[in-house]
């Protein structure tokens, strides 16, 4: 036994070895003259901000290695009034100006990235009109059945989700506004009063033409809100402006789909792969330079590189999440991974909206096991492993129905979700392909790429994806 371990050991090893340098040659193909890179050390920021949390993080080239450094990180999270649930959208805004405040090197730009789907709505003046409603809201439960879905799907090429723009500003009243803007593209516009919608962030909110890439006149028309309201769509890459207070920094709009920014940073040299970008969603897919709209469970949304992200929103470790919240024991999440390694047995569908906003995430996994005739569990292990498995379950599902569209044989999963261990093993054994993790930080990373790009230090998304291979160290499962 110990002479297997001590094998296997060595093949992991010589993998990661070989893989490496595949990753540094291919960085050099793309680097023409190492010693200009290597001397590109302006700081760019990315502002990264998920459901739960926020962060800034500093990036810069040194020694032909993407180098970062957390500068300001703060927890984010809704509140609720008159029945409904809001983000304190002035609260981010602060804490991102106390991030810079923290900065005491000189920094060439900043972007936002943040989740999709959520607006600010504007008056004439650009003042905001009220509150920003959060998607697990429930003001929109109901309104996709009333819609015709092969209209909506054939216009727009989005999966359905009762959280879409779409079905938030049918909910929305009153229908008066002057200016429609998506979550980051309303920061960006505090940073530089600028008023623009990114492309990757836009596709989010199903009111986009699949194959014009501009708002579609039927779909507005569905909401009740004028056509003029929705402003100019921009590219990723595209620099905003300067920054208020300070004109040496350019304000530049990365992938603002916060997962578009972590697809961005797939460390990759090509080949057939699938990513994972694991958070508190799971987003699960693959690049297409064409629209993939055989089955309505995929959506199409932008990239940072010209292509499409085919994927699907798989719930993700929102309900480790809120299982941790509930528990008495306060076990932290890598405590509930470890305990977790003892197999259960029950698998819950993770899709299911049940699991979107529950009173108590504990009974609901309860209550769906027990309806299914399953093992019901009640220990903080079997809670996590019944989680765990049915995330790689969810996983292997959707690998079948993207490999009728390409031929896949590795997933990148990227993302905080990536250091789950036990989820990375479970993924790569239910799929059968052998899984990459990491890096950790990839949102802020494709952030920072794009800027980087826009700034002229990168050549293009090829080029910062493989100088993300060559800067960090990648986990895999076989």
């Amino acid at each position: 036994m110990a002479l297997l371990l001590i094998n296997l050991s060595l093949q992991i090893r010589t993998v990661k070895y070989k893989i490496k340098v595949l990753n540094i040659l291919f960085l050099r193909a793309y680097i023409n003259n190492e010693s200009d890179v290597a001397t590109m050390s302006k700081y760019h920021l990315a502002v990264d901000i998920g459901a739960s949390s926020g962060r800034i993080i500093a990036g810069w080239i040194e020694n032909n290695k993407l180098k970062t450094k957390e500068i300001h990180r703060f927890k984010n999270g809704t509140f609720e009034r008159d029945g409904h649930i809001f983000w304190d959208i002035d609260r981010l805004y602060d804490e991102i100006q106390a991030g810079i405040k923290k900065i005491d090197t000189p920094y060439a730009s900043i972007g936002v990235d943040t989740w999709g789907v959520d607006y600010v709505l504007l008056d004439e003046k650009g003042n905001r009109l009220s509150d920003v409603y959060a998607y697990r809201d429930h003001r929109t439960d109901g309104i996709i059945d009333t819609l015709d879905k092969e209209q909506v799907y054939g216009a727009t090429g989005i999966q359905f989700n009762n959280f879409n723009t779409l079905f938030q500003l049918i909910a929305h009243s009153p229908k008066t506004a002057t200016h429609f803007m998506t979550v980051p593209d309303y920061l960006h516009y505090r940073l530089c009063g600028r008023i623009a919608c990114e492309y990757s962030i836009a596709t989010t909110t199903q009111l986009l033409n699949i194959g014009t890439g501009q708002w579609d006149e039927q779909m507005v028309g569905l909401t009740g809100f004028p056509m003029a309201m929705f402003p100019e769509i921009v590219p990723s890459g595209t620099v905003l402006g300067t920054l208020i207070g300070n004109d040496s920094v350019k304000v530049i709009t990365p992938a603002a789909h916060d997962t578009g920014s972590a697809v961005a940073a797939v460390p990759t040299n090509g080949g057939n792969f699938a990513y994972i970008s694991s958070g508190t969603w799971s987003l699960m897919g693959i690049e297409s330079k064409t629209p993939c709209m055989k089955t309505q469970e995929f959506t199409n949304e932008g990239g940072a590189n010209g292509k499409l992200r085919v994927l699907k929103n798989i719930m993700g470790l929102w309900m480790i999440q809120e299982v941790q919240r509930l528990l008495p024991e306060k076990l932290d999440f890598a405590t509930l991974a470890l305990l977790a390694e003892e197999k259960f047995g029950s698998i819950v569908n993770v899709s299911d909206n049940r699991f979107l906003l529950p009173g108590n995430m504990i009974t609901e996994i309860q209550s769906a096991c027990r309806e299914t005739g399953q093992p019901i569990p009640e220990t903080p292990a079997q809670l996590a492993r019944c989680i765990f498995d049915s995330l790689a379950e969810s996983y292997k599902n959707t690998l079948i129905q993207l490999r009728q569209y390409q031929t896949i044989d590795k997933i990148h999963i990227i993302g905080g979700g990536s250091q789950n261990r036990l989820l990375n093993r479970l993924c790569a054994k239910a799929t059968g392909c052998t899984v990459y993790a990491g890096p950790v930080e990839a949102t802020a990373i494709g952030n920072i790429i794009v800027q980087m790009i826009a700034m002229g230090e990168l050549a293009d998304l090829e080029q910062g994806r493989a100088l993300v291979a060559n800067s960090f160290e990648l986990e895999i499962y076989n």
